[in-house]
């Protein structure tokens, strides 16, 4: 099988995995958010603050290393294997034993025992890390998708049961280790490789190189994506976190479904045509270009729909969710077109190129957030969205020096899913104006995606059909054929 068929074949099982399991955890994040109160959510956020700084320490990269290292034998994948093992134990011992100083800090005392639960999280990934990774480096998708689904299903069906048994805020605990514990079981059994007890330092020196760069990346993607959190649950306390985590996760689930799908596929997909510069630059423009066609109208539906989203899946107790989703939104149009760039750094043995550009974005982002805090949560969504686009230039002016992309034909690539995607806001803009007052919330909802999705195909359709037909054709590729006898 070629390597283009079997792109689309781990872009197919990549896009089973990310929307099957987000479609569960939506589902179950959407019934738990009407059955628990907003404090829950804020505190088990909290939680995630404290344990997301010390699971920086663990794997250190390996994982990536594996998928982009063509030189590692089976005493190497062993040595990864038990590495990450012993780490992850001393992470987890770590975890249960400081938990009352992150609920001191935080000055929440029921931090303490959700934090030493949702540490053992730690120690149950530490068994499957290995297996992910060779999958992923042989595009092995399905598997994984099956892996995921079976677990989100099984650790929803325990927090969702154990919400409507009056157990608050453990419910979210108990769905968190329900899908480690699961997803482990179901990898070890879908999967191959199995470790041994032979070990080697042959190949240490490159995964501990590569890893280091990860490691320092994930320090600074940390304050990043976490300083948020983090600074509202400091100054602001466990309920204003808990309305913004609700609009950060629907960034996070459009986030995974729509782009995340076709990124995991291209970390092992770019570092198999690393030497070929002019293959590699074409599958970039590619992979920006059809995801973008999808994401960008997504992200800018939910930006001007945010309201009528939270009300009809949420509730209207969640309504101070809504303008933050609103602003969030707008990140994921960025995202929607830089998304591959950590690819191409990885691909090409770059993480340290990829680590100075997120060390300035974090400490940019906590120096935002810092100033942006006193007006409240809003104030710190847009200070997020603030910084990432100013910063946006940067690792596009690093892809150039790497590959040589041309910024004509990088824009121009994009050209028609703007104007379709802006032209389309409008007309959502001009339904909602003639009938918000008049129709119910959930009706006009439906009429909006509706509407807003007819006239977006209609325009690509109508000013870039080429670009229709190269789905068409990448799709119908991704379907077996049948063998003739």
């Amino acid at each position: 099988m070629s390597l283009q068929n079997k792109v689309v074949k781990g872009v197919f099982w990549s896009a089973v995995e990310s929307w099957g399991r987000q479609l569960f955890s939506f589902i179950v994040f959407a019934l738990l958010a009407r059955l628990l109160e907003p404090d829950a959510f804020g505190i088990v956020a909290l939680a995630s603050v404290f344990l997301g700084f010390l699971q920086l320490f663990l794997n250190q990269g390996i994982g990536q290393a594996i998928v982009q290292s063509n030189n590692l034998d089976e005493a190497d994948l062993n040595t990864a294997f038990w590495a990450n093992i012993s780490l992850n134990g001393i992470i987890t011992i770590i975890g249960i034993s400081t938990a009352s100083f992150a609920a001191k800090f935080f000055d929440e005392p029921a931090l303490t025992p959700i934090i030493q639960g949702l540490s053992l999280t730690f120690v149950l990934s530490a068994f499957g890390n290995v297996q992910q990774a060779l999958l992923e480096k042989e595009l092995q998708f399905r598997a994984l998708a099956i892996r995921s689904i079976v677990a989100i299903f099984l650790g929803g069906l325990v927090g969702i049961t154990m919400a409507f048994g009056g157990y608050g805020v453990w419910s979210l605990v108990g769905q968190q280790l329900t899908n480690s514990l699961f997803q482990v079981i179901v990898l070890w059994f879908l999967s191959d490789w199995k470790p041994g007890l032979k070990l080697s330092l042959k190949n240490s020196n490159m995964l501990i190189t590569f890893g280091l760069g990860e490691t320092g990346f994930k320090l600074f993607d940390y304050l990043s994506r976490r300083g948020d959190d983090l600074i509202i649950g400091y100054f602001l306390g466990a309920t204003a976190l808990g309305y913004y985590t609700i609009a950060y996760k629907i960034l996070l689930v459009m986030t995974e479904t729509l782009i995340t799908v076709t990124s995991k596929i291209a970390l092992p997909a770019f570092s198999k045509i690393q030497d070929d510069k002019e293959r590699l630059r074409k599958s970039f423009y590619t992979a920006t270009q059809i995801t973008s066609l999808v994401a960008i109208p997504a992200f800018l539906a939910v930006s001007v729909l945010s309201k009528d989203l939270i009300e009809v899946v949420f509730g209207s107790q969640w309504l101070p969710s809504a303008p933050v989703m609103s602003v969030l939104a707008l990140v994921g149009v960025l995202q929607s077109v830089s998304y591959f760039n950590n690819s191409v750094l990885l691909a090409l043995g770059k993480p340290y190129w990829r680590l100075g550009f997120m060390s300035a974005s974090g400490i940019a982002n906590i120096l935002a957030y810092l100033l942006a805090v006193k007006w409240g949560i809003l104030a710190i969504a847009s200070a997020y969205v603030a910084r990432a686009y100013l910063f946006s230039p940067i690792p596009l002016i690093m892809i150039k020096k790497l590959i040589n992309i041309e910024f004509l034909t990088y824009f121009k690539n994009l050209r028609c899913t703007f104007f379709s995607s802006l032209t389309m806001t409008l007309i959502i803009l001009a339904i909602k104006a003639l009938a918000d007052d008049i129709v119910p919330a959930r009706v006009l909802l439906c009429i909006c995606i509706a509407v807003g999705s007819l006239s977006y195909i209609g325009l690509i359709y109508l000013f870039s059909p080429s670009l229709l037909q190269k789905i068409f054709l990448m799709l119908n590729s991704a379907v077996p054929k049948k063998t003739q006898v």
